[in-house]
């Protein structure tokens, strides 16, 4: 699995994780939290997601990696329009995972201002090493671009997937300018992109790419524009993490193959 640079961070990580997102709680329901986790490191990856919005899925996470914990780069966020109450998910942030949390993220930019100041003095204390900010709705990136040229904040975490292309216009092209990591979530859009799957003769002409299902397709269609550093699929199935992370290697596709496979999600979607 390629590795690539998150932002100007010194350390390289494989382009794709996992993010927690409902699909943690769901694999613990039916005791498999620790088998997804174990297999996703067991299969390369070291790079998770989580949140204090995703219910258990920090304090199962944590519990899960373990003794591995040193091994992963944890993303975290900050989420709470309260200064006092930020500081307090920081710190139970920073117990989970062992007094350090490698990026800290403001989730959805609520209450930014206050928890760019808390999360700037972390960072100078040593308890985190990247400050990021994150959104979900397109309708959100006239703010999200104006925190993302505040000096302090090293990543974003956006939407990105055949269906949702508006951080082209705007977002990715203004990370690359300013050399930020780029955090994609939802490569699946949600499940919908999954339901669009126009079938394996469909898709056949990609298999010298490396793909042989239409999740991987997807995926590698993200990974393939290179201002994108990693995608955080979520999953509570251990056999798809396993999946998941095959899409994450080279060839990439070219822009045609981009565009045909953007065409082809287009047509199932409006069917």
């Amino acid at each position: 699995m390629e590795q690539r640079r998150l932002g100007a961070w010194e350390r390289e990580i494989p382009v794709v994780g996992l993010g927690t997102w409902r699909r943690l709680e769901d694999a613990a329901r039916a005791g498999e939290h620790i088998p997804v986790i174990t297999t996703a490191l067991d299969a390369g990856v070291q790079f998770v997601d989580s949140s204090p919005m995703y219910g258990r899925a920090e304090k199962l996470l944590a519990d899960a990696l373990g003794d591995r914990r040193p091994d992963v780069v944890v993303a975290d966020k900050i989420w709470t329009d309260s200064a006092e109450e930020g500081r307090r998910q920081l710190e139970r942030a920073l117990a989970y995972f062992g007094g350090r949390v490698e990026v800290m993220q403001i989730h959805n930019l609520v209450a930014w201002q206050d928890h760019l100041r808390t999360l700037a003095e972390a960072r100078e204390a040593g308890k985190i090493d990247l400050i990021g900010a994150t959104h979900w709705s397109a309708a959100a990136f006239g703010e999200l671009e104006t925190v993302l040229k505040a000096e302090q904040v090293s990543t974003v975490q956006i939407p990105y997937n055949p269906f949702e292309r508006e951080v082209e216009k705007r977002i990715l092209p203004l990370a690359a300018d300013l050399g930020l990591g780029v955090i994609v979530m939802r490569p699946f859009g949600q499940g919908e992109l999954l339901e669009a799957d126009p079938g394996d003769e469909a898709i056949g002409f990609l298999q010298d790419f490396g793909v042989r299902t239409w999740a991987q397709v997807l995926l590698k269609w993200v990974l393939s524009d290179p201002r994108c550093q990693v995608a955080i699929p979520a999953t509570s199935r251990p056999g798809r993490v396993r999946e998941n992370v095959a899409a994450g290697s080279p060839p990439w596709f070219g822009p045609e193959e981009r565009e045909t496979v953007a065409r082809l999600a287009a047509l199932r979607r409006r069917r």
